[in-house]
């Protein structure tokens, strides 16, 4: 490999790191804001963890999708998902801030890395889609565990995402699992109230 390949990526990897600071509206069990860096680690462990229940997945590229979904957040941040309808180019604008966090790779590198982004969006191919579903688990996840101010709406995450969790047998019987957690965290802060 040569020089220039490598401070290529590296220059590549220091942008990418931005992602540890970009900021989340979930909050983990101490009540600290969770970085979009932590939501993605968890989602690639949560996909790790059932790797066993997809059995005619390419766990290699659901983890490579899995790690780059959420990339282009490092640049303009995270839009939480109850305001991501009114965000009409939400994704518009992930993709050309992902497109300039990949640009100093090698041509190989960046198109696969943008081919991937791309299937995950589109929900091309059963990885993208089992990507797509966990990533809803995980955020529904967070939401149900972590310590969150008096005002949070559990009744949200109860529709967020179904249409993504119900296509996966696995992510499905889930989401049933986090749905009755999640009565269960709204039922206990309305009796807070």
């Amino acid at each position: 490999m040569e020089g220039s390949s490598i401070t290529s990526r590296l220059d590549f990897l220091r942008k990418a790191e931005k992602l540890k600071d970009t900021l989340r509206t979930a909050y983990t069990t101490s009540g600290r804001t969770e970085s979009v860096a932590e939501h993605t680690w968890r989602l690639t462990l949560l996909a790790v963890t059932f790797a066993d229940e997809l059995p005619d997945i390419d766990l290699l590229k659901l983890l490579k999708i899995c790690i780059l979904h959420d990339l282009g957040e490092a640049i303009d941040g995270d839009i939480p998902a109850p305001l991501q309808c009114t965000t009409a180019s939400k994704s518009e604008k992930e993709r050309d801030d992902f497109l300039s966090l990949v640009e100093t790779l090698p041509d190989d590198v960046r198109s696969e890395f943008v081919s991937l982004w791309d299937e995950y969006e589109d929900g091309a191919s059963p990885e993208a889609r089992v990507a797509k579903a966990l990533d809803k688990l995980e955020t529904i996840l967070q939401h149900n565990q972590g310590l969150n101010p008096p005002d949070f709406d559990y009744e949200f995450n109860l529709g967020y995402g179904k249409t993504h969790t119900n296509k996966v047998p696995i992510a499905a019987t889930i989401r049933d699992l986090l749905d009755a957690e999640t009565r269960a965290r709204a039922d206990q802060a309305e009796r807070k109230d």
